[in-house]
């Protein structure tokens, strides 16, 4: 094949990542020539970027796996759609933002470029086809995210938050560099195809190769986390403002999962019966203390970063099963919890005004005779949150029971709904400080018509998906066959 016809193929594979990059160039030099009156600009070019990015993953998506840049670089209809769920995420979440930043004097360019970069580190994972493409995607994340953490530079617990996970990332970054550094050093090979042949022709029950697996599996755990490596996830999502903490639990998700799909599912394949008693491990600790420790908390944030802890354990899940039907299952978990996740953290920025944050649990007394349909909106994603049927929850949970019921795991499963019947005690309190208790006080929600609206949307998809939970699950079995 001719070498230009090889250099096009290549940047229309990579097409999306080339323009949002481009995109953020062009926002970085605009937005220094703006005054702070004119920050709109800043937030309307962001948007019209992952506008642009989406069409372009659209246009130039592929229906089948090709590889591009020498096999460092891989594009596939399971990326593409990862893909396009992060621009929404990342969308909805600047969207939810913005009414909080403004009023709080934080509507900078800094937290959506920030952003923007963030998201093109989720793209370069979810599109990686090498250990090395793997980490740049992680590190170009996790750099972006430290800094949006300390965004509030008047808040002294929003720079010990960044400070904590700072040193924690910098330590599981190393560690996973380290795994792969020892892998490499096995099987002679960093791409994720070649990988997978060259254990298997080393032999699976290398203790070098399994030393390395440990390595990566903590890197991993440390970027989903799981337990005992999710020491940063309350206190970050505790400190850091809510925008920010709203931005970590969308996006940045989907990059987790998709670098245990990439790096364990494809290049460790046949390591399967190793990583899979480790992921038990780390699923285990993570839904029984995740659901435990939520219980005592006061402060929303804090109870549903520990919540998100608890549903790291249960995408782990579908991991760990090693199939396909496991893997479309976490997918589907994955996406499900971004939807919701969104929208809860979306409804905290709701109620929030100046001098306000509406982070305690007591701040939630009364919500129904307030404003009785964001209270309904709110008991969507707690329902949804704490699988209750018909909500999108309940099929997301069902799917990776399923999964680790086809392979024998049935005791696993029984531990997993009985760590969910416990963690719904918590989703079902705020719903009773909602619609039983008196309101503390009488002030009107002061969002705008446009957050009002697609909040409204986002509550009602966790609803409708979960009526017809099958448009989703469609998507995940069609690009994972």
């Amino acid at each position: 094949m001719p070498e230009n016809v090889i250099a096009n193929f290549e940047f229309a594979a990579a097409g999306a990542e080339i323009f949002l990059l481009s995109a953020i160039c062009v926002i970085l030099l605009v937005d220094v020539f703006l005054r702070d009156n004119q920050r709109w600009i800043t937030y309307a070019l962001s948007m019209l970027s992952l506008a642009g990015a989406a069409y372009v993953t659209a246009k130039y998506g592929t229906d089948a796996r090709v590889s591009a840049f020498h096999g460092t670089f891989v594009s596939d209809p399971m990326g593409n759609v990862l893909k396009l769920f992060s621009y929404g995420a990342v969308a909805v979440a600047f969207l939810y933002s913005r009414e909080y930043l403004q009023r709080r004097g934080l509507f900078k360019g800094e937290y959506f470029i920030l952003g923007l970069v963030a998201l093109l580190g989720v793209m370069v994972m979810v599109s990686a086809g090498s250990l090395l493409t793997v980490y740049l995607g992680i590190e170009l994340m996790s750099l972006s995210l430290y800094a949006m953490v300390a965004i509030d530079r008047d808040s002294g617990i929003a720079a010990e938050s960044a400070m904590k996970y700072f040193v924690l990332g910098a330590i599981a970054s190393g560690t996973l560099l380290y795994g792969f550094s020892v892998v490499y050093g096995m099987t002679g090979t960093l791409q994720l195809d070649e990988l997978a042949v060259a254990v298997r022709e080393v032999g699976p029950d290398k203790i070098g190769l399994i030393f390395g697996l440990i390595f990566i599996v903590v890197g991993i755990g440390f970027k989903f986390g799981a337990v005992p490596f999710h020491m940063w996830i309350p206190d970050v999502y505790h400190g850091a403002p809510t925008p920010v903490t709203l931005f970590i639990g969308a996006a940045p998700k989907i990059g987790s999962f998709i670098v245990a799909i990439r790096v364990l599912a494809e290049g460790l394949d046949s390591m399967v019966a190793s990583w899979q008693d480790m992921l038990i491990a780390l699923s285990v600790l993570s839904m029984g203390l995740g659901s435990l420790v939520a219980i005592a908390q006061t402060n929303i944030k804090r109870m549903l970063a520990y919540s998100t802890i608890s549903h790291v354990g249960f995408i782990l899940l579908g991991i760990l099963a090693g199939t396909t039907e496991g893997y479309r299952a976490s997918m589907f978990y994955t996406l499900a919890y971004v939807i919701v996740s969104t929208g809860s953290f979306g409804m905290i920025l709701l109620l929030s005004r100046q001098g306000f944050e509406a982070d305690e649990l007591e701040d939630y007394k009364g919500l129904h005779r307030k404003s009785p349909w964001f209270a309904a909106v709110m008991l969507m994603f707690m329902f949804s949150t704490a699988g209750v049927p018909p909500f999108l929850g309940f099929w997301a949970k069902l799917a990776v029971l399923g999964a680790i019921v086809d392979v024998g795991l049935t005791w696993l499963a029984v531990a997993a709904v009985l760590f969910s019947v416990i963690g719904a005690f918590f989703y079902l309190r705020l719903i009773k400080l909602m619609y039983f208790d008196e309101p503390t006080d009488s002030l009107e929600i002061q969002a705008g018509g446009a957050m009002r609206m697609v909040l409204s949307a986002n509550g009602l998809a966790a609803l409708a998906l979960g009526v017809f939970p099958s448009a989703l699950m469609e998507i995940c079995s069609r690009v994972l066959p």
